[in-house]
């Protein structure tokens, strides 16, 4: 398979499951100008996503994305005519567990995918088009993946109005333990002990619980499918938060606000289309912002 080129028309692309996710992504890609297809076995998402300009079909091509939740992905494609020929790319909060069943089953035709947006509200309801719009989405190089599969996947995401991290599943499961699955565990454990305080400490919640519980808001089925679908990656997480919980109260404070309001600067870079030279864009804080014929263009911190 020849590298596609910026000049050649767009496939269509075809989005399985119109929830939040999907139904968002098939909406920025109506707005993009992209052909979109769509299934889902809910029959008012799929109304919802055809007011939007979806063409709701079990019949699936080009670049198909599976935006369903984790325990259904294995089985997602099952009772649609997908082209033998599509790509197909998920937005599974978890990848090792995802390439092991669906990769193992599509080869170099998957690309998994995760992008780093959303909310606690789920369902075609909670569909906005502008949900990706400068969001990080990581997408998975592996030994396998089938490179030109990878930069239509690429494309998907920068005509969503994301930023793409390429990366390996490994390390992206590692990553985003640290910074969204323990996130929902210190949130969840955040509200139960609020709880535990009783009405009167809950009475005078304001600004800080209400963001560092937010998460928990979310359907739980779909928070202890995501830690447990990463369970090792998140133990060991979770295990350096209680490492930095040890640490001096003044000490802790220090450290954290030094980390979160750290404001390094970007520098744009091209970047050409390898596997390794990709990787390691990915491995530094950048992203690909554009494609390029030869090469895409990205950002990466100063430094």
């Amino acid at each position: 398979m020849s590298l596609p080129v910026p000049t050649m028309e767009a496939p269509p692309v075809g989005v399985v499951g119109l929830g939040q996710l999907g139904g968002s992504l098939a909406a920025a890609l109506v707005a993009a100008g992209r052909e979109v297809r769509g299934w889902d076995v809910d029959p008012a998402a799929r109304d919802a996503a055809a007011a939007r300009g979806v063409h709701v079909t079990r019949e699936l091509a080009g670049v198909v994305v599976l935006a369903v939740p984790l325990p259904a992905m294995a089985a997602a494609l099952d009772g649609l005519d997908v082209d033998p020929a599509a790509t197909v790319t998920d937005l599974g909060s978890v990848k090792v567990p995802v390439l092991a069943s669906v990769g193992a089953a599509l080869g170099g035709r998957f690309v998994g995918g995760h992008p780093m947006a959303g909310t606690e509200r789920s369902g075609h309801a909670a569909t906005d088009p502008g949900l990706f719009r400068g969001a990080r989405w990581a997408l998975c190089l592996e030994p396998g993946t089938e490179l030109p599969r990878w930069l239509r996947a690429a494309e998907v995401a920068l005509d969503a109005g994301a930023e793409v991290v390429p990366v390996t599943a490994a390390e992206h499961d590692a990553a985003v333990a640290a910074v969204s699955h323990v996130p929902h565990l210190l949130a969840a454990a955040l509200a139960a002990a609020a709880g535990e305080a009783g009405p009167l400490a809950l009475s005078l919640a304001a600004g800080s619980f209400r963001d560092g519980t937010r998460v928990i808001g979310s359907d739980p089925a779909f928070v202890t499918a995501m830690v447990e679908g990463n369970a090792g990656p998140t133990a060991a997480a979770l295990g350096r938060v209680r490492a930095q919980l040890d640490r001096s109260w003044p000490d802790l404070v220090a450290a954290g606000h030094a980390v979160r309001t750290a404001r390094p600067g970007d520098r744009t870079v091209r970047v050409p289309l390898d596997r390794a030279a990709l990787l390691s864009l990915g491995r530094s804080g950048g992203a690909v912002t554009r494609r390029l014929a030869a090469f895409v263009e990205g950002r990466m911190p100063e430094g």
